[in-house]
């Protein structure tokens, strides 16, 4: 039984990780959250006590995260500061979190010899242009655009360093937009979502022309656990479902699995700096890996995701008004 210390497992997609492998391996997990605004314990109810761990703590905490390195085989880093608005209004969590947070975690996996995973994002390449035929590979030099972006950029770079100068037995995974349950409703599709449960008519940034590769929390997962067990020490994969869709069509397919209008929605301000297009190439991670997506169709994925925001209001209602308030405040 393989013993793993999933940082930030208390989020979105660690949550979804710690599910994932807790249904599908026999591993045993220890998860290590700061339980800030985007933690949520109740993602992680009812896991088997016996196979899973919960520790509350910050991954800047040296001694913290070296003991429970120590008792552990793998590390599999989700935890970071992810939302690109709040970058913009205060970078320095983002520092702290991403860079500060991830040296502490690779230090401790080099002392103790401990294999070790990296989650990134596809934003750490900046974007592509929307006539653009080309997308993000392996060898896409980075090009980051926001505090949230350059801030994983660094966290990879480290990781990287490491693996060179250290022999940190590592490997780095890059991912498009995820989506899914367990979802923070500040962000985009369980944003809309939610708002039309309501009867809010979702909000649109701009003309909704910005593009996002999707790709669903289960199937991120799966890739992941095949990175952990087949990857190679050192390599970076890349990690999409071809899942391709701007924010347009997706709100208006949210509208229209929802029995709404497809055309009731408001447009807001765009956001400053916002990437214009995400595109991944999942190409080495499919071949060399032999990964599919279990949901290879956008529709398919989002209808099972908003099955379950109308099954688990009881999960996301104490986030709904806060979050409302935060963007009204902001004019979204």
């Amino acid at each position: 039984m393989q013993r793993l210390l999933v940082t930030g497992g208390a989020g979105f997609i660690g949550a979804s990780f710690v599910h994932y492998v807790l249904e599908n391996t026999d591993a045993h997990v220890t998860v290590l959250d700061k339980l800030t605004y985007a933690g949520n314990l109740d993602s992680l109810a009812g896991l088997p006590a016996e196979r899973f761990e919960f520790v509350q703590g910050d991954i800047c905490d040296a001694g913290l995260v070296d003991r429970l390195v120590a008792g552990c085989d793998v590390v599999v880093h989700y935890a970071a500061e992810s939302h690109n608005d709040n970058s913009l209004h205060d970078p320095r969590p983002f520092l702290d979190t991403n860079i500060i947070g991830t040296y502490t975690l690779i230090e401790a996996a080099r002392k103790h010899s401990r294999r070790f995973h990296h989650i990134s994002t596809d934003e750490v390449y900046g974007d592509l242009e929307l006539d653009d035929p080309e997308r993000f590979t392996e060898n896409t030099p980075y090009n980051p655009s926001s505090p949230y972006s350059s801030t994983k950029a660094g966290s990879d770079l480290l990781v990287r360093a490491w693996v060179r100068s250290f022999g940190l037995q590592a490997t780095l995974s890059n991912c498009s937009n995820n989506y899914g349950p367990y979802q923070h409703v500040e962000k985009f599709i369980p944003r809309q979502i939610t708002n039309v449960i309501d009867g809010i008519r979702p909000k649109l940034y701009g003309k909704g022309e910005n593009v996002r590769d999707w790709i669903h929390a289960n199937d991120h997962s799966s890739a992941v656990l095949a990175i952990i067990a087949k990857g190679r020490i050192g390599e970076t994969y890349l990690i999409g479902a071809g899942g391709e869709k701007n924010n347009k069509d997706v709100v208006e397919l949210i509208l229209k699995l929802m029995g709404q209008a497809p055309d009731d929605y408001d447009h807001v301000v765009d956001r400053p700096g916002h990437d214009v297009r995400y595109a991944i190439d999942s190409t080495k991670l499919r071949d060399e890996l032999g990964w599919t997506p279990r949901f290879p169709h956008f529709d398919a994925g989002l209808e099972d995701t908003i099955r379950w925001y109308r099954n688990n209001e009881d999960w996301w209602r104490p986030q709904k008004a806060a979050t409302e308030a935060r963007y009204t405040e902001q004019g979204q």
